[in-house]
């Protein structure tokens, strides 16, 4: 009975001394974590729940621990805020996926994204289409920030009147190089019908296709695997 006891009364100084750091380190929400808030945030909850748990530790030690790495996160998030070097150093700039409508197939390997996690990611932003897309950037915090293309940032279609045509979905054809065969039949479309289009702009095989769509007025784009590695655009 005594270890039950001795449980609550150190889960309940964990549970004071984690909100105490939390108010300390801010509200920031897991989405607008950075990877050094996510480690910090991992290891005051382990050292919590080992000072909880482990009726041999003293309490005194893991209070210490989670005060300590509070103050690391506090004392850091200080001087990021003021100097551009060690915000660049903990929190690091965007990295870009796509660059004026080109898919970046280094920089995507760099975040360990494959064409998938992209058009996942688009698709979540609203654009089904990847042609629509000017910028697409990864930020500090993993999320994906896209920028359509211009002639797609227009009034919306409601204030000037017009009736809004459907655009249908664009059919993934290729995706790293590998046919899909199933949107290919969906698309009403054949191998060789496909081979012959791609050969007209310059492709005798798929090796260098990292995506290949097709859109209800039959116009494929093809977007290469390409290797130049190029900067982030912003810092």
């Amino acid at each position: 009975m005594a270890q039950i006891y001795d449980t609550l009364f150190r889960g309940l100084i964990s549970l004071l001394v984690l909100f105490i750091i939390t108010k300390i380190i801010g509200r920031k929400q897991v989405s607008q974590l950075t990877l050094f808030d996510y480690v910090i945030g991992i290891s005051i909850g382990n050292f919590a729940a080992e000072m909880t748990i482990n009726l041999e530790s003293k309490e005194i030690l893991g209070t210490i621990a989670v005060i300590e790495f509070g103050l690391i996160a506090y004392i850091v998030s200080f001087f990021t805020m003021k100097s551009f070097k060690l915000r660049k150093l903990f929190t690091g700039p965007p990295t870009t996926l796509i660059d004026k409508g080109e898919i970046i197939y280094e920089n995507l390997k760099k975040v360990h994204f494959d064409i998938n996690d992209l058009l996942q990611e688009l698709r979540i932003n609203g654009y089904f289409d990847i042609n629509d897309v000017e910028y697409a950037l990864m930020e500090a915090n993993g999320e994906v920030s896209v920028l359509a293309k211009s002639m797609y940032q227009t009034v919306k279609l409601k204030d000037l009147n017009i009736k809004q045509s459907d655009e249908g979905l664009v059919a993934n054809l290729i995706i790293d190089s590998t046919l899909m065969d199933n949107n290919l039949k969906n698309a009403h479309k054949t191998k060789k019908w496909l081979d012959k289009e791609l050969k007209i702009k310059g492709y005798n095989n798929y090796d260098n296709i990292l995506l290949a769509t097709l859109d209800k007025n039959e116009k494929i784009v093809v977007y290469e695997k390409n290797y130049e590695k190029k900067d982030n655009v912003l810092n």
